[in-house]
């Protein structure tokens, strides 16, 4: 799976100027068709995408191309999965969030679950992601939160400050930044690798 933009058009460009790599051995992705249409729950209502399949030239590989709006196995969008994140962070519970985002409270504790199994692990590699990219890292370095889910949240935005600043994707959302550097897998099984 190879994560990639939210529009379908950069997308179809960057496939037809051989642009998008295949994840296990480098060669040049093309066209394979199309995955399944599915919906996914945004800020605003459902969104629908239907991710591109594309096959390695070099070793037939087969890849979806996952849009980075969506996360792996997560039927939300990134971004309002990262505002739950967030609320947690701040201290409101799973009842409270699920309320304010409209989503079930089971989906909410789920996703909140999976973050703190993995939220040592998940500050540890933002933060070093942070680290490399920014020009003065001890300036934006998050100072220790409470909880060691919070820890996490704020290593996710200050590695999304530091790349948006380094990157000049000034106008690029949060969470969307977050998507695209873990290629969609934050609440998947097994990332971040041990």
């Amino acid at each position: 799976m190879v994560t990639v933009e939210v529009t379908v058009a950069a997308v179809e460009q960057r496939l037809a100027a051989g642009e998008l790599a295949c994840p296990d051995c480098g060669g040049v992705l093309a066209r394979w068709g199309w995955g399944r249409s599915r919906g996914l729950r945004g800020p605003d209502g459902v969104v629908t995408v239907r991710p591109r399949r594309a096959r390695c030239r070099s070793c037939e590989a087969t890849h979806i191309l996952l849009p980075v709006l969506s996360l792996l196995r997560r039927a939300d969008v990134a971004e309002v999965v990262g505002m739950g994140l967030e609320l947690a962070a701040a201290g409101w519970g799973c009842r409270r969030i699920a309320v304010r985002l409209g989503r079930p409270v089971t989906t909410v504790r789920g996703w909140l679950r999976c973050w703190s199994r993995r939220a040592a692990l998940t500050a540890a590699v933002f933060t070093s992601w942070l680290v490399a990219l920014a020009d003065d890292p001890a300036a934006v370095l998050p100072a220790p939160a409470r909880t060691a889910a919070a820890d996490a949240v704020c290593a996710v935005t200050g590695f999304a400050f530091a790349a948006r600043a380094r990157l000049g994707m000034l106008k690029v959302p949060t969470w969307l930044l977050v998507s695209a550097a873990c290629h969609g897998r934050l609440l998947a099984p097994g990332w971040p690798p041990a």
